[in-house]
């Protein structure tokens, strides 16, 4: 789960790391108000979605300009104006693709006078299940954009769990920015104190990108992303509250109501497959035969037919999709509770694009049967090839 900038900065000031006194303002007619309540003489007015880039980004609407979704003002009013500018309106990054997002909130804090920009990251390591550290003198940048053109200039360690954070790793980190005197101390405390809030509330990636260094030498988080693991936040209520949903793709939102794994694409084939591995597999041989997925759906191994009918109503509901692949291997799941629940939801919503089902395993006479006798206009498959052959050959036909 993401969380706004603005609330990553509310757990980063909970811990005692330094970040700048904010205002977050979701009506055009409360801004004056929030950045009046704030000491200039520069206010900074952030765009608050779930996407970076913002400062590099462009909104569509022409009378929104090209500035870019975060913008340096010198007065109260002309923060309140650049706020009242970007609310309702979508914002367009290299993380949003084109289709952009919609600003429905905006962030003004104080400026800070900058001497250095750092990045700074705290992320799950899976090769080594362990929480690692990122660190780059390359402050301000696309961390992937420095790993490929100056890998030397980034330092990344694990750290081991059985001793925890240490003041050597704040240490590390901070000769490694060239930090000097009284910045090393702050770098040692202000990553103890990341390394307590990423463990403690269950994170799965901390970026301050910058961490910045001030003019009277200081280190200040000047931006903030967090993301949480999603099976933690029953541990943690307080974070689950922290949720936009109006940041979510609305049919990742409804599948996760009935805990289907489901991910929108970009693709225009439908796929329902029970297992993670066995779903890869099949949206890797839909591309191997010309097509693209439209999404990754794992239905689980113990979904009930509500769900499978929920998770086909999901895929049906994507404009995108012109048709549709059922691939099951019938272990724990039952191919008669998949072929009842694909009957049940194309009598609710109807079949208008092509359907191509492939059971294998547990009860597979059974649900054959009952794809037989439904009267759907079912193209059957012997195998995952064959399925996936098929599907992007009717796709193709439809296309014309």
């Amino acid at each position: 789960m993401n969380i706004h900038e603005y609330q990553a900065k509310a757990l980063l000031r909970e811990y005692g790391a330094p970040v700048s006194d904010g205002r977050v303002v979701m009506r055009a007619e409360e801004a004056k108000t929030a950045a009046s309540e704030l000491d200039g003489p520069i206010w900074v007015v952030k765009a608050q979605i779930h996407a970076g880039g913002r400062g590099k980004g462009h909104f569509k609407e022409s009378d929104a300009g090209d500035k870019g979704g975060v913008r340096v003002t010198r007065s109260v009013e002309e923060a309140a104006e650049e706020a009242r500018r970007m609310l309702g309106r979508t914002l367009v990054t290299h993380q949003t693709g084109p289709k952009g997002k919609t600003v429905n909130r905006v962030y003004i804090e104080e400026g800070v006078d900058i001497d250095r920009e750092l990045y700074l990251a705290l992320l799950v390591d899976r090769s080594t299940s362990r929480i690692a550290f990122v660190a780059s003198t390359e402050g301000g940048m696309d961390i992937e954009e420095v790993a490929a053109k100056s890998p030397e200039k980034i330092l990344s360690f694990a750290v081991d769990p059985a001793t925890g954070y240490q003041p050597f790793h704040g240490r590390r980190i901070a000769f490694s920015l060239g930090l000097e005197g009284k910045q090393v101390k702050q770098c040692v405390q202000l990553m103890g104190a990341l390394y307590r809030l990423f463990t403690e509330k269950d994170a799965e990636l901390l970026e301050i990108n910058p961490l910045v260094i001030t003019r009277e030498g200081n280190l200040h988080c000047l931006d903030a992303k967090m993301s949480f693991d999603d099976n933690a936040l029953g541990r943690h209520p307080d974070i689950a509250e922290l949720r936009d949903t109006s940041e979510e793709d609305p049919k990742e939102l409804e599948a996760s109501k009935y805990d289907l794994n489901y991910i929108a694409l970009d693709g225009e084939i439908g796929c329902m497959v029970n297992g993670a591995g066995l779903a890869m597999a099949t949206m890797d041989i839909i591309k191997l035969y010309g097509g693209e997925p439209a999404n990754f759906l794992d239905v689980g191994g113990g979904a009930t037919r509500e769900k499978v009918t929920e998770a086909f109503k999901i895929i049906t509901s994507d404009p995108n999709v012109k048709g549709i692949l059922v691939n099951i291997f019938g272990g724990i799941m039952r191919c008669d509770i998949i072929a009842e629940g694909v009957v049940e939801a194309v009598k609710e919503v109807g079949l208008n694009v092509p359907l191509v089902v492939r059971l294998e395993g547990t009860n597979v006479e059974e649900g054959k049967r009952i794809l037989n006798e439904s009267g759907l206009n079912v193209i059957a498959a012997d195998d995952l090839a064959d399925a996936a052959k098929k599907i992007v050959e009717a796709v193709k036909a439809v296309k014309g």
